[in-house]
């Protein structure tokens, strides 16, 4: 991998890197590229494409509707509430 090349991958995830930091990404990035060169070589013939490397199920139980928490036990170790809701520090600004 040349300079350019480097230059054009910061480029493209908007990093701006100094001259030094370049060099150092050229390095990591020809090792991991030289890393990945190595997986062309593995013989695959034979071998079924597969989404996951393990077997995958859906482990989710079905979606049924039953009893929900009381509101009351929900708010217990809440921090703060009004009785009815969750009381939470404001984290955005109002527009004036």
């Amino acid at each position: 991998m040349d300079a350019l090349d480097v230059q054009k991958v910061a480029s493209l995830a908007r990093l701006a890197i100094s001259e030094g930091e370049q060099a150092d990404y050229r390095r990591q990035l020809t090792a991991i590229l030289d890393y990945v060169a190595l997986l062309d070589e593995v013989n695959i013939e034979g071998v079924e494409p597969m989404p996951h490397a393990i077997d995958v199920r859906n482990v989710f139980r079905p979606d049924e509707c039953r009893e929900s928490l009381p509101r009351t036990d929900a708010l217990s170790n809440a921090p703060a509430s009004d009785g009815s809701f969750f009381l939470v520090p404001r984290i955005l600004e109002e527009k004036k």
